[in-house]
């Protein structure tokens, strides 16, 4: 299979954004030869992967759970440097503690013999068997999807068309994600602990393509891990990698404009007044400005569907409470009405009625993330994004954290001693900070919007601009992100040997 790549001279690269798709993009580009300037509006890297200091907290104010850490790895190898050598991940054992409604709690291992252990503990040997089972076809799934779906670039719905197709048809792939795990297993808690990723892809579970449970053989087969400093350690490192490499990063500056001669982008311009000018461009922006810089309207038959938004609380607490068995770093409170659950974010338009919350504690990893004798939580409610969303965030912007941190503490008592807001941030929130549909998660993995159907990384009409980030493809997440980099790094150059994606040639 070949695909479109940019033509002409490429010698020098700019790219907007330092998130994770910028950085991977210009760690990429750096290792093959290309001249990269990237300009990024804030202070300083990492994107979505945010960050605040309050108080003598460090928060993250992006995503929390870190997984495929050969995914990291291609990035710095991409310039020759190994992530050990820029970047401490420490394994989180458990990955996760799952608290159910019923009392009932299971901790999640990315080893098969300690899973199997604990889901007999909790649901008897007939579903560790299928547990088992359900692993060796999430293996099976991502070892099928990752190559010729994951890490692909796509012209068209015909690129789809190769034994990958089939083979991934063939164990499932395109059947419903939660009748695929049914298949396996009949616990109810069990299947939620296999299916609650759906909520990243913005989808119900029963409505998703079982090709998204790949994020479920992430979390519980390849396991989680987090950088030593915080999430922010890993774009810190990223850009550090780069700069050595010959990476000129220009940050606190914004792109108002794009120079265009013919069919092709010549310069960037920032609203400092520079002109930078360029071969081709990487663009990591929002969708929406993407639109905007290039003067272009999306052609789409059906409208952009985004997916479901969040509430963040960061919280400051009391440390040194004891704590029950497995329930450290990551913990997921689900509540008992988990169907309606996404009925009301996704349908509805309102926040959960039962709620299921994500529990972070990165002190039990790294304590120098608060202050001594103190712990940092960060508690992660979904909620709905401001286009269906029938919220007055105005109003429940300044009660509805202390509803997730009340739920938090029922439930997980150890937690939340002397306790403090320190940081919130809603749907509208989001908005403000420039995300479209006031969500972190960008566009929603229906059919519609997944592979070939989703925004190309690549603009009709415009020869030497390559799109990246989450909204385009492969979709949203830190591996995909990083991936998302490469890929648009691979529109430029072309694959480079050795990588395992189809081959590319110039068209």
């Amino acid at each position: 299979m070949t695909v479109r790549t940019v033509e002409g001279s490429c010698s020098h690269v700019v790219v907007v954004g330092a998130g994770l798709a910028g950085l991977s993009a210009a760690l990429q580009l750096a290792g093959r030869g290309r001249a990269v300037t990237v300009v990024e509006r804030g202070t300083h890297p990492g994107g979505r992967v945010g960050r605040m200091d309050v108080d003598g907290y460090r928060l993250d104010t992006g995503p929390t759970v870190l997984t495929m850490p050969d995914i990291v790895e291609d990035a710095f190898a991409a310039v020759g440097e190994s992530m050990a050598d820029r970047l401490e991940l420490m394994p989180v054992q458990p990955c996760y503690h799952a608290s159910f409604a019923d009392g009932s709690g299971l901790d999640v291992h990315s080893d098969p013999a300690a899973m199997a252990a604990e889901v007999e503990r909790l649901a008897g040997a007939g579903q560790a068997e299928g547990y088992r089972r359900l692993r060796d076809w999430l293996t099976r799934l991502y070892r099928v999807e990752f190559d010729g779906f994951i890490a692909a670039n796509f012209d068209s719905p015909l690129s789809l068309l190769t034994p990958q197709l089939a083979r991934l048809a063939a164990i499932g792939g395109f059947r419903r994600w939660d009748r695929m795990v049914r298949r396996f297993i009949s616990d109810e808690r069990l299947r939620r602990v296999f299916t609650f990723q759906a909520l990243y892809a913005g989808v119900p579970p029963q409505r998703a393509l079982a090709v998204y449970a790949v994020i479920a053989y992430m979390d519980t087969v390849a396991g989680v891990y987090f950088p030593r400093g915080g999430m922010r350690a890993m774009p810190d490192a990223l850009a550090a990698a780069a700069s050595d490499a010959g990476v000129e990063f220009r940050y606190g500056r914004a792109v108002s404009s794009l120079e265009r001669r013919g069919d092709r982008v010549t310069a960037v311009h920032t609203d400092t007044g520079e002109r930078i000018a360029a071969d081709a461009v990487v663009l990591t922006t929002e969708l929406p400005d993407t639109y905007r810089l290039l003067g272009r309207t999306p052609r789409r038959v059906l409208r952009l569907r985004h997916a479901p938004s969040a509430v963040v609380a960061h919280v400051g607490c009391r440390a040194g409470q004891p704590a029950p068995a497995g329930a450290g770093h990551h913990t997921i409170v689900f509540g008992d009405s988990w169907d309606q659950t996404f009925r009301d974010i996704i349908d509805d338009g309102r926040v959960m009625g039962d709620p299921s919350l994500l529990v972070t504690r990165p002190t039990a990893s790294d304590p120098s993330l608060a202050p001594p004798g103190r712990d940092l939580l960060y508690i992660l409610a979904p909620a709905p994004n401001t286009v269906v969303g029938k919220v007055d965030w105005a109003d429940s912007g300044r009660t509805y954290p202390q509803h997730m941190l009340d739920r938090v503490v029922d439930r997980l008592p150890h937690l939340g001693v002397d306790a403090e807001l320190l940081h919130t941030v809603d749907p509208a929130g989001w908005e403000r900070q420039g995300m479209a549909a006031g969500t972190p998660f960008a566009l929603a993995h229906t059919f519609a919007q997944t592979g070939p159907f989703r925004p190309a990384n690549i603009v009709r009409g415009i020869d030497n601009v390559v799109l990246a980030g989450s909204s385009t493809v492969p979709g949203v997440g830190v591996p995909t992100a990083l991936l998302s980099g490469r890929l648009a790094a691979d529109r430029i150059t072309g694959v480079p040997a050795g990588h395992r994606n189809s081959q590319v040639v110039q068209t």
